[in-house]
């Protein structure tokens, strides 16, 4: 995965308590990364997803989340996660994430995180909101629905 698969970053500096007895970014800490590149990529399309979440009643669960280690991240290491849309279906959606270290141009983690529309109160699926769905399109106009079959749930 390349720096050049996505347009939006969320920049970081490897922190010292991110660190292991090895003296790399412990393994977990990438799903924190992950999570918070997300919510930035939104703060970006300025979609507020929790107050969404409030009025609407529905909200996305994590239901998949991977990561592929290639090289590891070190105390003070600069870098930035690269997030983009990869697959939209019905209820769900699939981010593909890039860890890149500054000034590398060849992602040193990857990652995959599947998220599905639910609605609150019956903890069910339930279609992407029209809304949301305009916005991400808006982002990314390559970004092309996977059919019912094909979603997530």
């Amino acid at each position: 995965m390349q720096i050049s698969d996505f347009r939006f970053f969320h920049p970081y500096r490897v922190r010292y308590s991110e660190i292991d007895g090895q003296g790399v970014v412990y393994n977990a800490h990438y799903l924190t990364f992950f999570d918070v590149s997300i919510h930035e990529f939104f703060r970006a399309l300025d979609h507020e997803r929790y107050s969404d979440a409030k009025r609407t009643g529905a909200d996305f669960h994590v239901v998949k989340a991977s990561v592929e280690f290639k090289a590891p991240l070190h105390f003070d290491d600069e870098f930035s996660v690269g997030v983009r849309v990869a697959r939209m279906g019905r209820s769900s959606l699939t981010f593909s994430l890039g860890v890149f270290r500054a000034g590398e141009a060849q992602a040193c983690a990857t990652g995959e995180v599947i998220w599905a529309y639910t609605d609150q109160a019956s903890r069910k699926s339930t279609p992407i909101a029209p809304e949301t769905r305009a916005i991400l399109l808006k982002a990314q106009p390559e970004l092309r629905e996977t059919g019912p079959d094909q979603s997530a749930v």
